[in-house]
């Protein structure tokens, strides 16, 4: 069981705050900025926070940090609190108690309110009726991936030539995740279901030991991050086999999905913004009018795209109808795969 962190907080200024080779970010000091109409806007000597529910530097954490600054001309000061810890859970139900008075802003994950309401035994939140969905932020495509080596020894070209191979070969191919239960686990177990293929699952203790299994051969494909994916897809050390949206991506324009093969796969990570549940409805239109317009900024979109991460603004239903269907599809995934964190 994981414990608690201490929370870590940091607030932003007009300067620019991400590298395409970096993830870690410096804290900087931003002057307030005072909202200029709307009467239900939060007092000018008050700040909002944001709660990120993992550790500072990862892609979820730069791009909560790219919307505070995105923000600050119409919502004022915004500070980030990562609060990580027990796979998400702990910071997000910190936003699940948090005063509705619009102050309090966090980030919902495919893992928080898609996975681990499956997964876990005990929540200490409810992903359904805890929150008010403000937007998404962010799809990010996953990817099968093989060894480069392994993918030609095998001829394995496409998707269709894995699973040639699969059902030829039964019970020889196996597969990492970052650990039972994680979203490379349950992509994986979804390939195979819907394949009709067998692979053994390899879980390890995180994403990164998975990928360097992978790089070193001793297994033979996973579901991994294309952020994370990506150098070693350029290096030529990963065979990208499909990406899992149901159309092509500009950060991998010449890999299919897929949904080519096999019709309407879809398995994609993303994150966007809730607030408390009781957050009064107005409130909510106004942190959406700002966080959507910051997600359409063209420098937004040239930020994301460092972190091969695509902008998706939407309204505050649209996102909580997206999620809604998100947890429905998982719930089938987590209770077919058996896989539970306590």
């Amino acid at each position: 069981m994981m414990h608690p962190q201490p929370a870590t907080r940091q607030i932003f200024s007009l300067a620019s705050l991400v590298t395409a080779s970096a993830l870690v970010l410096g804290a900087f000091t931003a002057t307030l900025a005072a909202p200029a109409a709307a009467q239900t806007a939060a007092p000018a000597s008050k700040v909002m926070r944001l709660i990120v529910p993992y550790a500072p530097g990862g892609p979820i954490d730069v791009t909560a940090r790219l919307m505070a600054e995105g923000v600050k001309d119409t919502l004022g000061t915004v500070i980030i609190e990562n609060r990580p810890g027990a796979g998400g859970n702990i910071g997000v139900d910190a936003v699940a108690k948090a005063a509705p008075d619009g102050l309090t802003v966090g980030i919902a994950a495919v893992a928080t309110h898609a996975i681990n309401p499956w997964l876990f035994s005990k929540m200490p939140y409810n992903a359904a009726t805890d929150f008010a969905p403000i937007t998404q932020m962010v799809r990010v495509p996953n990817v099968l991936v093989m060894n480069a080596d392994t993918a030609r020894r095998l001829n394995i070209n496409t998707l269709a030539d894995l699973i040639s191979y699969a059902k030829a070969n039964p019970a020889k191919l196996n597969y990492a995740s970052g650990g039972n239960g994680s979203a490379g686990h349950l992509a994986g177990e979804m390939f195979k279901a819907r394949a009709g293929i067998f692979a053994l699952h390899i879980p390890y203790n995180g994403g990164n030991p998975a990928q360097l299994a992978l790089l070193s051969g001793q297994v033979d494909f996973n579901f991994d991050n294309l952020a994370t994916a990506a150098p070693n897809i350029r290096s030529g050390k990963l065979k990208a086999i499909a990406v899992t949206t149901l159309t092509r991506t500009g950060a991998l324009p010449d890999t299919p999905p897929m949904a080519d093969t096999l019709k309407g796969f879809a398995i994609d990570t993303w994150w966007g913004l809730v607030a408390p549940a009781a957050t009064p409805r107005d409130v909510v239109a106004r942190l959406n009018q700002a966080f959507v317009g910051a997600l359409n900024a063209p420098e937004t979109k040239t930020r994301f795209a460092t972190l091969l991460a695509e902008p998706v603004p939407t309204t505050p239903d649209e996102f909580g109808a997206f999620m809604k269907g998100e947890r429905a599809k998982y719930e089938k995934l987590v209770k077919a795969t058996g896989a539970r964190v306590d």
